[in-house]
């Protein structure tokens, strides 16, 4: 069984946050694709970003940098190593979308129970050919006993339809191995073997083997047989306003107003969603959605860069 790499247990991140929608259907006539809404908590009619902060940044380390180095350098006592070398290789100048892939991350394996296989960031830091991959892996069981093989896509901008949209863009450009002039770059075709390779850097030869075998199955088919299946996560940030009227309220107010706003404002796009997954005819794949709203964006998102 491979485990998350953070402990969930112990994590505080979701504490950051209300889940006003719950992994909701976005379409009633299928459950194959889930969306969950997360709005941060609030403190005296503002959204409080230094616990979410505090809480988020707690997980850089699990991830930018691989298992068996984390282990390593704490069986050496050298964690003041870790957080340095996790804080100094997160974000490159002016590079605001890796806020997005951290939220991303840390949702699937917190709140999803789906753990890192990939992480681009590793690979960023190592290997600066490989950019144009998705923006992390992760494994998922189900209930029957399959598994998903999770590839995930950030995005954030100012308008909720446009980070959706992006979304879905890239997701079909991964899909087809082009860019936006139809141009050759890799995708899912060469995913699969970026991951194999990279494997020993975060688990053992049992954990290792079990991966390799759910990506390239040796087994004939047999009642035995577990069955994998490429599946998207998406996280999508976008600007919600708060107004002077709005932070007059008295507190409760607020919470109840502001939250009943997103929720609403958030539903409105289902059908948006659907469409898109239809444009591209990705009816096969599984979508695990997150969505969260930030107050003046473009300034929060860059304060994020101190992590």
């Amino acid at each position: 069984m491979i485990k998350t790499s953070i402990n969930r247990k112990n994590s505080k991140f979701l504490n950051s946050f209300s889940n006003v929608i719950k992994n909701e259907r976005i379409d009633q006539s299928s459950s194959k694709n889930k969306i969950n809404l997360f709005v941060l908590n609030s403190d005296a009619n503002d959204f409080d970003y230094e616990n979410y902060k505090r809480n988020t940044e707690n997980h850089i380390i699990e991830f930018v940098l691989p298992r068996k180095y984390i282990r390593k350098l704490k069986d050496n006592d050298e964690a003041i190593t870790l957080v340095r070398e996790a804080q100094s290789k997160f974000v490159k100048k002016g590079n605001i979308g890796e806020i997005g892939e951290l939220l991303l991350f840390c949702f699937l394996e917190v709140h999803l129970g789906a753990p890192k296989i990939l992480s681009k960031m590793e690979l960023k830091t190592s290997n600066n050919m490989y950019v144009n991959g998705s923006d992390g892996v992760h494994l998922l069981k189900l209930e029957n006993g399959n598994y998903q093989l999770i590839y995930g896509e950030a995005k954030m901008k100012n308008d909720l339809t446009e980070s959706i949209t992006e979304a879905f863009k890239s997701i079909d450009q991964f899909k087809r191995e082009v860019n936006d002039k139809d141009d050759f770059k890799s995708g899912l075709p060469l995913e699969r073997s970026v991951i194999s390779s990279n494997l020993s850097k975060e688990f053992s030869e049992e954990e290792e083997s079990f991966v390799i075998d759910l990506i390239y199955p040796t087994h004939n088919d047999d009642e035995d047989r577990i069955n994998l299946d490429s599946a998207f996560a998406i996280f999508v940030a976008y600007d919600f306003e708060i107004t002077e009227d709005d932070r007059k309220l008295e507190n409760d107010e607020f919470r109840k107003l502001v939250n009943l706003r997103i929720e609403t404002k958030v539903r409105s796009k289902f059908s948006h969603i659907s469409k898109k997954i239809n444009d591209y005819k990705l009816w096969g794949h599984n979508f695990h959605i997150y969505v969260l709203p930030f107050s003046n964006l473009n300034v929060n998102r860059k304060k994020d860069t101190h992590f």
